[in-house]
């Protein structure tokens, strides 16, 4: 008899799981649509190429508008992160699939690393500029408790990007399993029933679609913001 053995290395288990698999799907698409919309670069762009152009036009000016002509110096990062949260939130609605930003543990490996990236530009670009962003232009008793704040407030940014991404994927995604689920039930019923039901279940998901760019789009406007700030302090 076979034995399936998890796959490990040093001790840690590094076997395939759902998230790795969506993950790598998210990657796959991406590409596909970068490299088959930019490879040829048409006079006059076809389908893919137009889609390209948009999404790249997109995210240039956002980049452009949140953290600055500077900015743009990462904007192949943040071009990535956008359209990887964007791909994996629209791919967590299609059926019996797995949204790895509906888990905790992902979107805060992508909260905490653009936070440690942009404290490291931040210390890189401003020195000791650094630390006076956390000093308030008052004088007083009260410095030390608004130094205490604000260093509180700064880092707590992780935790936010990602509770706020998590908190809206898992919530829409638990909502339409209800509904859905309300909706078979009803079908095994009462077809008619069922069928009004399932206006509030294709609504719900018209809104989830919606939900899925916003909560990219969010994520990339903080990041770009708090990269500006990076720049050129409060």
């Amino acid at each position: 008899m076979i034995v399936l053995r998890p796959l490990s290395f040093l001790g840690y288990d590094i076997s395939i799981t759902n998230s790795t698999v969506y993950l790598i799907l998210a990657c796959f698409f991406l590409y596909i649509i970068l490299k088959r919309g930019t490879e040829k670069g048409r006079f006059v762009p076809d389908g893919m190429q137009r889609m390209a152009e948009v999404m790249y036009m997109l995210m240039n000016n956002l980049v452009k508008q949140q953290a600055g002509i500077r900015g743009l110096k990462y904007f192949p990062v943040l071009m990535l992160l956008f359209y990887l949260i964007l791909f994996l939130n629209l791919l967590g609605l299609t059926p019996f699939a797995f949204t790895c930003t509906s888990q905790i543990c992902y979107t805060f490996t992508l909260g905490f690393s653009m936070f440690i990236g942009v404290v490291i530009i931040g210390v890189v670009t401003q020195k000791a500029n650094f630390v006076k962003n956390f000093i308030p232009e008052t004088t007083g008793p009260i410095v030390p408790l608004l130094i205490v704040i604000e260093v509180f407030s700064y880092c707590i940014r992780p935790f936010s990007l990602s509770i706020r991404l998590f908190a809206n994927m898992l919530a829409g995604h638990t909502l339409l399993n209800i509904l859905s689920g309300f909706f078979m039930s009803l079908m095994k019923v009462d077809v008619l029933l069922g069928l009004l039901m399932g206006f509030p279940v294709i609504a719900i998901c018209v809104l989830e679609l919606g939900i899925a760019f916003l909560q990219a789009y969010v994520f990339v406007v903080l990041v770009s913001i708090y990269l500006k700030e990076s720049f050129y302090g409060h």
